[in-house]
């Protein structure tokens, strides 16, 4: 499976040890490079490349969807390049704010130029989707059943899109949560139309970057942290969070949660 390396081990059990393999998933540099300059450097799993550069480039509120080309993946031997291009204005408005960040996988805010760019303006969310309690647990149980990465390693995140009436659209996996719901977004584009479904906890950078794709509600099996619920407040998002066993919390915009199901496809 392209993202996992078969590796040797040893297994004990009962104090006895077995030569066997494992499948781990890959862990390599991706440089994300906007007209020959590069902006970030994340560590990723190296899948669904051209998804996350195009997801990047929306969250991290560099351009818009349409404003730039099919990515180009560059493979070197110490690591890939996703090259891509975007328009002047946009290219000069980046370079205005460049960060120059070098992130471990679990890395949202590395490189930031000062405090004031934590924090930053977020899109609001329209009226968005309404969605039911068997929603929520047909989305977190299909996002669980469509995790086949996780399935081999048991090391990674899953991101996924729920529609209404049609159930998850679309999966992407990576060894950084962020990094998932980047190669998500760029996966989708529009996310008005559905719910954002996680397996990780929820943090700021999640509802950022939720907001800049255009989500309305988003659905997590962990916990949010305060700032992640302040934020989703401020957008007018709904952040659903410890959804698991058909039980679920509703931290923001509970309007959206209908306590009547409706029939689903």
């Amino acid at each position: 499976m392209k993202g996992t390396r078969a590796t040797t081990t040893h297994i004990v059990s009962d104090g006895h040890a077995v030569a066997g393999t494992r499948a781990l998933p890959e862990e390599v540099p991706v440089a994300l490079v906007y007209n020959g300059t590069t902006q970030a450097v994340m560590m990723a799993t190296p899948a669904d490349l051209a998804d996350f550069g195009r997801g990047f480039t929306v969250t991290e509120g560099l351009a818009g969807g349409d404003q730039i080309d099919a990515p180009e993946v560059v493979i070197h031997d110490t690591g890939i390049e996703v090259r891509m291009w975007l328009p002047e204005d946009r290219a000069a408005a980046m370079a205005a704010r460049r960060r120059a960040m070098t992130g471990p996988v679990g890395c949202g805010l590395c490189g930031v130029d000062s405090l004031d760019q934590v924090i930053r303006d977020l899109p609001a969310a329209g009226e968005g989707v309404a969605v039911t309690p068997s929603d929520i647990a047909r989305a977190m149980a299909e996002l669980r059943a469509g995790q086949a990465l996780h399935d081999r390693t048991r090391a990674v995140h899953g991101a996924g899109f729920y529609v209404p009436g049609q159930g998850l659209v679309t999966v992407r996996e990576d060894v950084g949560r962020h990094n998932a719901l980047d190669k998500l977004i760029g996966a989708v584009g529009d996310c008005r139309a559905g719910m954002v479904v996680l397996t990780s906890r929820v943090s700021v950078e999640m509802v950022q970057k939720s907001a800049m794709a255009g989500a309305s509600v988003i659905a997590a099996v962990s916990a949010p942290t305060t700032l992640a619920v302040r934020t989703a407040e401020a957008a007018r998002l709904t952040l659903i969070a410890l959804a698991r066993d058909g039980t679920f919390e509703i931290f923001t915009h509970a309007e959206r949660v209908s306590e009547e199901d409706h029939d689903v496809a």
